[in-house]
C-alpha cells in the first residue's frame, strides 16, 4: 500500500524546500522596494502602501495559520499542499502582469495566504512521517535552510531588479518545482492507529474537535514563542541601524557584516542537531542565555567588531531557540490535532516578528537611544530565563529526560 511506504531522504527535502517560499516573500523584493516607490510615486500615500508589498504575506500568516492547520487536519494534508503551490505561483507572478497598485496588494494577500497553507502543511507532514530524532533533524533544518535561503534571495533579488522591479516577482514559478517534488516523494499521511485499520482507515470522519489537544502546555509554548520572536527578529531588523551608530553608513558593507553576524541562526541549528535531545528547560536556558549576552554586548559596544561579536553571539542563541520551540510544540501534539496546533505555533512566531520593530522603537524612545534599547532587551531575556525557571514543572515534551534518567510523561 502507498500508505505505509516509509519516508526517505528526498521526502525530508520535498518538506524542507517550501520554507524558503516565506523568506522569499520579503528578501527578494528588498533590493526592488526603490523601484516599486518610484513606479507608483503617483498613487497617494504610496509611501505607506508600497512597503505593505513586502509585509502583507507575513501579516497573513499570522493571521491565518491556524485556519490553515485545521483545514489541514479536517481535509487532508497533502492536497491542500498541493492546492496551495499552484495558487502561490499564479499569485505570486501576478504582479508581472498587473499595473494597479490595489490589485498587485490582493495578490499579495493570496500570496501570504498560500504561504500559510504551505508553511503550515509542510511543517505538519514532517511530524506525520518521522519521528524521534528524524523528526528534530528536519525540523531544525527548517531554521537553517531559511536562514541561509534569505541570503540566497536577496542576491537574486539584486540581480533580477537590475532587468526592471517586475522580474523578482517571476521567481515565484519555482513553487511550481516544489510541486512537482511533492508529488513525488509525499503521500496522504495516516495516523499509526488508522494504517493499521483503525477508524480512519475505515472510513470514518476526521476528527473535527480540539479533544485531547494540549491546551495548557501548547499556551505556555506560544507565549514562550511570541517573546522568543521578538529577540530572534531584532538583529535581523536592527543591526543595520545600530552599525549606522558605530558609523558604519555604506548600505553594502552594513548588509555584509549583518549577514556575518546571521551565520550564527544556521550554526546555531547545526549545534541543536547535535543537543537536541537535551531536556527543554536545560535548552532554553542555554538560548535565553545566549540571547542576553548577545543584546548586553551590542548595548555596549563602541566598536563594529564588539557590537558584530554581539550580534553573532545573539544570533546563535535564536538558531537554537526556533527549532527548540517548534520541536517542543510538535512532539506534545496527536496526529488529529497537529495540523491546527503547528498553525497556532506558526501565527505566535509570525505575531513576535510584527511585533518586534515595536518593542525595540518603544524600549529605544524610552531608553534614551537604541544602544540602550539593546541593553533593555539583554534585560528582556534575563527576565524570560528567570520566568523559564519558574516553570520548570511545565515544561516537557514527550521523550525528555529529567536528571533521574526517568521518562516525562505529557499531560494537557
Amino acid at each position: 500500500m502507498r500508505q505505509n511506504r516509509n519516508p526517505g531522504a528526498m521526502t525530508g527535502i520535498a518538506l524542507l524546500l517550501p520554507i524558503t517560499l516565506s523568506t522569499m516573500a520579503i528578501v527578494l523584493l528588498a533590493p526592488v522596494l526603490p523601484g516599486i516607490l518610484a513606479e507608483f510615486s503617483g498613487v497617494p500615500g504610496h509611501e505607506y502602501w508600497v512597503p505593505m508589498i513586502l509585509t502583507i504575506p507575513a501579516l497573513c500568516i499570522a493571521l491565518f495559520s491556524t485556519l490553515a492547520g485545521l483545514l489541514g487536519d479536517v481535509f487532508g494534508r497533502r492536497r491542500l499542499l498541493v492546492a496551495s503551490f499552484v495558487i502561490y505561483a499564479i499569485v505570486g507572478v501576478a504582479p508581472v502582469f498587473l499595473r494597479d497598485l490595489g490589485a498587485i496588494l490582493v495578490s499579495r494577500v493570496g500570496v501570504g495566504i498560500a504561504e500559510a497553507l504551505i508553511m503550515v502543511l509542510s511543517t505538519t507532514m514532517i511530524g506525520d512521517y518521522f519521528h524521534g530524532a528524524a523528526r528534530d533533524k528536519w525540523l531544525a533544518a527548517q531554521t537553517a535552510f531559511a536562514s541561509v535561503s534569505a541570503l540566497l534571495f536577496f542576491n537574486i533579488g539584486g540581480q533580477l531588479g537590475n532587468f526592471g522591479w517586475r522580474t523578482p516577482f517571476w521567481v515565484y514559478l519555482s513553487a511550481l518545482l516544489m510541486l512537482a517534488l511533492v508529488l513525488c516523494f509525499t503521500w496522504e499521511p495516516k495516523d499509526a492507529a488508522a494504517q493499521d485499520g483503525g477508524a480512519a482507515a475505515a472510513g470514518q470522519a476526521p476528527a473535527r474537535g480540539w479533544a485531547g489537544f494540549p491546551w495548557a502546555r501548547m499556551l505556555l509554548i506560544l507565549a514562550i514563542t511570541v517573546y522568543g520572536a521578538i529577540f530572534f527578529y531584532t538583529v535581523q531588523i536592527q543591526a543595520s541601524a545600530g552599525l549606522a551608530l558605530l558609523g558604519v553608513t555604506n548600505p553594502a558593507r552594513a548588509g555584509f557584516l549583518t549577514s556575518i553576524a546571521s551565520i550564527g541562526v544556521p550554526l546555531g541549528t547545526f549545534i541543536y542537531s547535535r543537543i537536541g535531545r537535551w531536556p527543554v528547560q536545560r535548552l532554553l536556558v542555554i538560548e535565553f542565555g545566549f540571547l542576553a549576552v548577545g543584546f548586553l554586548l551590542m548595548g555596549r559596544a563602541e566598536t563594529t567588531g564588539a557590537f558584530v561579536v554581539g550580534c553573532f553571539i545573539n544570533q546563535l542563541g535564536a538558531g537554537l531557540l526556533l527549532p527548540t520551540l517548534l520541536v517542543w510544540a510538535m512532539s506534545l501534539l496527536a496526529f488529529e490535532v497537529r495540523g491546527r496546533g503547528a498553525g497556532m505555533w506558526q501565527s505566535a512566531f509570525a505575531l513576535g516578528q510584527f511585533l518586534s520593530p515595536v518593542v525595540v522603537t518603544f524600549a529605544a524612545t524610552h531608553a534614551g537611544g537604541l544602544q540602550n534599547a539593546f541593553a533593555v532587551m539583554s534585560g528582556g531575556a534575563v527576565a524570560g530565563l528567570v520566568v523559564l525557571l519558574l516553570c520548570a514543572s511545565r515544561i516537557a515534551r514527550v521523550g525528555d529526560i529529567d536528571e533521574a534518567g526517568l521518562k516525562v510523561g505529557v499531560h494537557g
